[in-house]
């Protein structure tokens, strides 16, 4: 009798065999595409930072120097007060990036290095190791001339607004409330340094604009200035840093504490500190109103706008004030000097000598 199973079984084993068989001829498939490199961003985090930086400028901006009471000259000294000195100079910093980030020939010449996964990374390694690597990277003159009018022209404009109200203090005189004691004196100088140690907070709309402006949907409009060459301040240079981590894609939340160290710079830290603590000082001592307008206009903006003007690696331009009062009292010494050096009249002389 036949058996049909031996036979559909020997079919089986050789129709497996040849399949096997064709496999092995086939082509291997493809192999899987690189992910996308990432695209440029920023952490919200730092953006916060640069937006509280901005906030500030704008509060201090609407200070006028024409004061008409007590009250407002009150409001006035909170509002210079409240910045916290490394947070101010962090968010310089990120601002300044964002502002490189402004600078199609600095992002392309960062972006040309995210393609290759290891080479991105080690970039990114030696930015962090030190930030004056980013110098280098093609593009980071215009970036860095950017970056320095960013921060240059604001704080030139808080310096002189500082001056403008110091000026204020003596002509605010005239009117008989700035002669007054200033209310709760004690009380006003606890507050200014629990505003000094406060975090600031940006405004909605200006950490929009600026999260738009750090991925390129809606540029800060900061044209007309010129590339800038070598060597930069320790502010500018951590600002073409962290630009360029963003371009690579390390300035997100998963590198925020990297970045955020980064963003520091201890000169322009230390100068903010000592502003705040000659703004102490003044307002210990002050006792009617126009004292404190000398204290915010002095200590509060001008100081702090000095701060930031040396910070982007500018020099404090002179006060116009202040150099003509030495003009003078160098024309009077002079004249002094010359009075002294007039030979004296010689003596008549007697008849019959």
């Amino acid at each position: 009798m036949f058996h049909a199973y031996p036979l559909r079984r020997s079919l089986t084993l050789a129709a497996l065999a040849a399949a096997a068989l064709l496999a092995s001829c086939a082509s291997p498939p493809p192999p899987a595409p690189p992910p996308p490199p990432p695209s440029v961003s920023l952490s919200p985090k730092l953006i916060e930072q640069a937006s509280a930086y901005r906030a500030y400028l704008n509060r201090t901006a609407a200070i006028s120097p024409a004061f008409a009471d007590g009250a407002q000259v009150a409001d006035s000294v909170r509002a210079g007060a409240a910045y916290q000195p490394e947070q101010l100079a962090r968010g310089a910093i990120v601002y300044g990036a964002i502002a490189a980030l402004q600078d199609p020939a600095y992002v392309a010449g960062v972006r040309t290095y995210v393609a290759d996964a290891t080479q991105r990374q080690q970039i990114a390694y030696e930015i962090m190791k030190d930030p004056a690597y980013a110098v280098g990277i093609q593009g980071s003159a215009s970036a860095a001339g950017l970056v320095i009018a960013a921060l240059g022209d604001p704080a030139r404009k808080l310096l002189e607004q500082g001056r403008a109200i110091r000026q204020a203090a003596y002509d605010v005189q005239r009117s008989p409330w700035s002669k007054a004691e200033v209310a709760g004196r004690d009380a006003r100088l606890l507050q200014a340094k629990q505003l000094s140690s406060t975090l600031g907070l940006g405004e909605t709309g200006e950490t929009v604009r600026l999260q738009q402006a750090s991925t390129g949907a809606a540029p800060l409009g900061l044209a007309g200035t010129a590339a800038a060459s070598p060597p930069y301040s320790p502010m500018v240079v951590r600002s073409l840093a962290v630009a360029a981590l963003a371009a690579l894609g390390y300035a997100d939340d998963a590198h925020l504490s990297t970045v955020m160290a980064l963003a520091t710079d201890a000169a322009s830290s230390t100068c903010l500190n000592m502003s705040k603590l000659n703004l102490y000082q003044c307002l210990a001592v002050s006792k009617p109103y126009y004292e404190d307008v000398f204290c915010l206009g002095q200590h509060s903006l001008e100081d702090t706008g000095a701060c930031l003007i040396r910070g982007a690696g500018l020099t404090v331009p002179p006060d116009p004030i202040v150099e003509a009062a030495k003009a003078r009292a160098a024309e009077a010494a002079l004249q002094k000097a010359n009075a002294k050096k007039k030979p004296k009249p010689a003596p008549a002389k007697h008849r019959g000598s």
